[in-house]
């Protein structure tokens, strides 16, 4: 994968440098919140043994909590930063789902496995760090079985304008402050307002999906509009080629 401008790189290093405090302020700055709307992205996917890819996996809190919910099923998890994967590393080996977890360093955009291998493609809170979206997309759609589904969570912009209010004063005030004082990188947490209010609306990003091969695209606010969970499914049909790549 190129990366002429140097985006990637520079995201992934931020990343490897707030990786030792990455889930301590997950709790701290969502309230907590983060492990219900992972709850909910989980509950989406099907029982039985199933194969599932989590994208931008970070510390593994999805990767675990399929692994804690659906008893039957396998994980890879996939990341492009190995400070997370090792922080992911050491929190699976201190449970018993070892055995169903395999971790990956890969990029979204270039994904080291072989076409229609899982059944469900998972993504929390990393879509907006993805620099070739669309890219990205397609090669969720390439590693899907027919029938397969993708779930995309992320953070949002509030529709209602009260919320948006309270929403930028925490987000842009507080959160870099809380952040920086923590984890000592204060521009990692400038960045986050700032990649949520440069994300394409959820109408544009489902617009991407459908462009991208999927079908039956859905997106759901979660608490306020905070967060959206998007949906959207391989079919089963001659669906079977790459899609566009814009």
């Amino acid at each position: 994968m190129t990366d002429p401008d140097g985006r990637a790189r520079s995201i992934r290093e931020m990343f490897s440098a707030i990786a030792p405090t990455y889930d301590l302020l997950n709790r701290l700055l969502s309230f907590g919140v983060d492990r219900r709307w992972r709850r909910t992205l989980v509950e989406h996917l099907p029982a039985g043994p199933v194969q599932v890819l989590d994208l931008a996996c970070g510390t593994g809190d999805v990767a675990l909590e399929i692994a804690r919910a659906r008893p039957q099923a396998r994980i890879a998890g996939a990341d492009f930063t190995l400070g997370m994967l090792r922080g992911a590393q050491a929190k699976i080996a201190g449970t018993g789902w070892g055995g169903r977890i395999t971790l990956q360093n890969a990029a979204a955009e270039d994904l080291p496995y072989r076409d229609r291998t899982f059944d469900a493609v998972t993504l929390a809170f990393g879509i907006r760090n993805v620099v070739g979206r669309e890219r990205a997309l397609a090669e969720m759609l390439r590693v899907l079985r027919p029938g397969g589904q993708v779930l995309l969570l992320d953070f949002s912009v509030p529709p209602h304008p009260v919320v948006r209010i309270l929403y930028d004063l925490y987000f842009r005030r507080l959160l870099p402050l809380i952040g920086g004082l923590i984890s000592g990188h204060r521009d990692a947490y400038r960045y986050l307002p700032a990649s949520v209010a440069a994300f394409p609306p959820r109408g544009e990003f489902a617009a991407m999906m459908e462009t991208q091969g999927f079908s039956k695209v859905t997106h759901r606010d979660l608490t306020l509009g905070v967060a959206t969970l998007y949906r959207g499914w391989r079919g089963r049909g001659a669906a079977g080629a790459l899609p566009r790549v814009g």
